[in-house]
């Protein structure tokens, strides 16, 4: 775009004058989770840039498509986006995989995907698989507002910093984290946050085992320090509990709202009400305050 205050308005399908690049979610660990669409897009793109091509060849030779690979994977980011950019700038359409779920999200392609905008060439995503969202909505947990985290950093006191900050979000938040790590983890957040918040680990999600472990920071990571349990994990961690508004209001401020709204016609019981309910007194102090007033009258 030619400066920072411009609209960019990019239809995704239509006469395009460059390539596609089309964003495939691929499956967690259920393969019927493959949608037909995502199939029908990877056999008609010219390349596939797949962040392990031995694993997404697997899922290839299943579904019989025949499309050849590229690596793109995390270490290599830099170095192949010029040569993709180039190649749909040639007119080709270039599919983006990761391991399993969707590019961008904890895994390769964020960068792809801001280049493809700066060079004004489409970039159509294809909804499908995601362990966070999915394990979001049977957690049993406040489901919005949420924050995705992702992986949180291995080191202890970035942990610790990462998670001072992001747990105290007024959300439910979600987390990645692998199981040599989980116990530990766990532990990380019963430090941070206390033991008495209620956290759902969801482990191997779509798969044969897959479980979901319900309860209070301190009582699930015990359980899994105890367990031990295996696969992926997706920790959803619930907002923290509402804190009671500070009161601000000063006697006399309240005292002085409950005359106005009587001098207006309401009941002094009404008054009292809707008073407390603006200043964050109890209706009965404030109810107290109104009936002293009218004794020193």
């Amino acid at each position: 775009m030619a400066n920072d205050n411009a609209v960019q308005v990019q239809r995704s399908f239509g006469e395009h004058t460059t390539g596609t690049l089309y964003l495939v979610p691929t499956p967690i660990g259920n393969l019927s989770d493959f949608s037909p669409r995502a199939v029908d897009i990877l056999r008609g793109v010219d390349l596939i840039a797949a962040e392990d091509t031995r694993n997404t060849q697997k899922l290839l030779t299943h579904f019989t498509i025949d499309t050849r690979q590229i690596s793109f994977h995390e270490h290599n980011t830099q170095a192949r986006i010029p040569v993709l950019l180039a190649r749909l700038q040639q007119g080709e359409s270039i599919a983006q995989v990761s391991d399993a779920g969707m590019p961008a999200i904890s895994d390769p392609g964020q960068e792809l995907v801001a280049a493809c905008v700066a060079a004004d060439i489409p970039v159509v995503a294809l909804p499908g698989p995601n362990a966070g969202m999915t394990a979001l909505i049977a957690s049993g947990l406040v489901t919005q507002p949420f924050a995705f985290i992702g992986f949180l950093p291995r080191k202890s006191q970035e942990q610790k910093k990462f998670l001072t900050e992001y747990a105290q979000l007024p959300m439910t938040t979600i987390y990645y984290e692998s199981p040599m790590r989980i116990a530990k983890t766990l532990a990380r957040f019963a430090e941070v946050v206390g033991g008495e918040r209620k956290i759902v680990v969801a482990r191997e999600v779509t798969k044969k085992f897959e479980s979901y472990i319900r309860g209070t920071v301190a009582a699930v990571a015990a359980w899994v320090a105890d367990n031990s349990p295996k696969g992926e994990m997706v920790i959803i961690l619930a907002p923290p509990a509402a804190q009671a508004e500070t009161v601000t209001w000063s006697g006399e401020a309240v005292r002085a709202a409950v005359q106005d709204r009587v001098a207006h016609g309401e009941k002094p019981t009404a008054a009292a009400k809707a008073v407390a309910k603006e200043s964050g007194w109890h209706r009965q102090d404030v109810y107290q305050e109104y009936l002293a007033e009218q004794e020193r009258k």
